[in-house]
């Protein structure tokens, strides 16, 4: 059996191009050093410097990320010595561009850099795993994908059996504690393979000692959910809504706070402090308070300052940007063109 191997010293490059389904991939996104914003008395950044920091930028604590971080931590300790059934898990539901995987990445480095300052010299542990559901998931297409985020070797003609026990005694060995599982809504009971693949998943949560977290877009909504196999699920996860932040949630602006933190990380020479703020009420509208949506507009318009020179961002350069299609047909639908009416004939 395959020994997972140690991750290579901290790639920049690698673990920006998202390479996380591979336990060295991971552990590169783990270890790398986080974008930081401009720092009091640092010098100035070349704008190279400075557009490169905008394509990555700061990840800002949510309360998404915050309770998943804290239910992760408690779930973890009250399945470690739980042996005779599936520990409890969890759902980060939500529609999409909310910020369900970066609140999931999030969780998994956190713990994984924390393992890390706890182990000794020599330890060859792998604390957590990131999967992703492939399209039109089967059983034996996702156990292949469990085998590959630790290097297990897969030949065509290998049984879903043969698979399983090879994942399952590797990541018992490995000592795996989390197992991340994204795009969860791909996965389909209603179909005969999809029934299999979720029969699958939830034998494998019974022979492997970890803790399970999944995230989908609008998972109570989707088959996931439906029927027996779905109130299994739901029997045993509890669930985390990562949907769009509110304009006002009793007396806060979780919004206006989210816009507030993302300024402050802006690396530009005559930005305004407090101006996008301001803009609150139309950031709302035109992202529809999407996270993912709100983030890369600010990136977006950033990078255009910077290569405009103008170096600051109004409502006129964020009215420019054309954003995701969900937030633009949100922020401005198509209409469809006017039908004329044929002219009566004389």
């Amino acid at each position: 059996m395959v020994s997972p191997a140690r991750p290579s010293p901290p790639n920049d490059g690698e673990a920006a191009a998202g390479t996380v389904t591979t336990f060295d991939g991971f552990a590169r996104f783990a270890h790398a050093a986080p974008p930081t914003p401009p720092q009091p008395g640092q010098a100035p950044r070349s704008a190279e410097e400075r557009l490169a920091y905008h394509s990555q930028f700061v990840t800002v604590r949510t309360p998404a990320i915050e309770s998943l971080a804290r239910q992760v931590r408690t779930l973890m300790i009250l399945g470690r010595h739980q042996q005779a059934t599936a520990r409890p898990s969890l759902i980060v539901t939500g529609p999409a561009t909310t910020g369900k995987t970066t609140a999931l990445l999030q969780v998994g480095r956190t713990c994984h850099l924390a393992h890390t300052r706890r182990a000794h010299p020599g330890d060859t542990s792998v604390p957590v795993a990131y999967v992703l559901v492939p399209p039109g998931a089967t059983a034996k297409t996702l156990a292949a994908e469990f085998a590959r985020y630790l290097g297990i070797p897969v030949a065509s003609r290998m049984t879903t059996a043969q698979i399983t026990t090879a994942v399952c005694h590797t990541y018992t060995t490995a000592g795996v504690t989390l197992v991340l599982i994204d795009e969860i809504h791909r996965l389909n009971p209603r179909s005969s393979s999809g029934a299999e693949a979720a029969d699958w998943l939830k034998d494998l949560t019974e022979r492997i000692g970890a803790t399970f977290v999944y995230a989908g877009i609008d998972v109570t909504a989707s088959a996931v959910f439906s029927g027996i196999r779905g109130a299994q699920l739901a029997g045993r996860a509890s669930l985390i809504d990562c949907g769009a932040l509110p304009a006002r949630a009793g007396h806060r602006e979780p919004f206006r706070e989210l816009i507030v933190a993302l300024e402050a990380a802006l690396d530009l020479t005559a930005h305004r402090t407090g101006s996008l703020p301001r803009l609150a009420p139309y950031l709302h509208e035109r992202t529809a308070g999407r996270i993912g949506s709100l983030s890369r507009l600010i990136r977006q318009a950033a990078i255009e300052a910077i290569l405009d020179g103008t170096e600051r961002i109004t409502k006129t350069l964020l009215d420019t940007i054309a954003l995701d299609h969900l937030a633009e047909e949100h922020y401005r639908p198509r209409t469809p063109a006017r039908r004329t009416r044929p002219r009566p004939r004389r």
